[in-house]
């Protein structure tokens, strides 16, 4: 009887253990990294390439150390202060996969046919900015009411941690941006997952005087207008 037992505890645990039950890079980690990582790290792209196993398996924990310390995919801002609707910033559910894969030797999976096929990337194209778009350095009134489509980082200086909020004329507060490790070299608007509407008097705080970001206002919208605060 204690045998049996002895034998049932061996075969449970080899069970919770079976690589058909973890975590694989052909069944869930390589559709994170196709879908978060790929559009720089694939052959001929902007960083070295994970688009297979043995391009990402001697790298796991560097990977795991660099997503969750959020340096990569390189967001460059903080996630939940804002709402924007590019986010490329890996969510929890994503973050617990790979440290959960990587912790568990990184397993690659024993049937080839969960992983999907490689996705192909065309050369990103250069964002375009709006002609109405206004550039601001320093707090920035609004003289009119304003609708605005995102924010675009032109210029931050190195290792600057800011929170930009719209202050309304009644009060209120609205964030907008938190950035944070943002790097010129990864540029990149910020848009909104909704539109935002300001009215006239509105002030737009927390853009340093050597910064330089631009306003996107919405679709046929009137110009920002408006002057820097002393």
């Amino acid at each position: 009887m204690v045998l049996a037992f002895w034998v049932l505890g061996i075969c449970v645990d080899l069970n919770a253990h079976n690589v058909g039950n973890a975590i694989t890079w052909n069944r869930e980690i390589s559709r994170i990294i196709y879908q978060r990582c790929g559009s720089c790290h694939h052959e001929g792209g902007t960083a070295f390439s994970l688009m297979r196993y043995p391009d990402v398996q001697p790298r796991a924990v560097d990977i795991k150390d660099a997503v969750l310390s959020r340096r990569m995919p390189p967001w460059g801002a903080v996630k939940g202060f804002g709402d924007f609707r590019n986010d490329q910033g890996l969510t929890q559910a994503e973050l617990e996969l790979i440290t959960d894969w990587v912790d568990s030797d990184t397993p690659k999976g024993n049937n080839p046919n969960t992983l999907p096929k490689e996705p192909k990337f065309d050369k990103p194209a250069t964002f375009k900015i709006p002609k109405n778009a206004i550039t601001v350095s320093g707090d920035f009134t609004f003289t009119n009411d304003v609708t605005l489509d995102g924010l675009f980082p032109e210029q931050v200086p190195s290792g600057v941690s800011t929170r930009i909020v719209a202050a309304l004329p009644d009060g209120r507060t609205q964030p907008l941006l938190w950035l944070y490790e943002y790097k010129d070299s990864y540029r990149h608007p910020f848009l909104f997952r909704q539109s935002l509407d300001f009215p006239a008097g509105t002030i737009l705080r927390g853009v340093p005087p050597e910064a330089r970001i631009i306003l996107l206002p919405g679709k046929n919208n009137r110009p920002a207008g408006g002057a820097r605060r002393n």
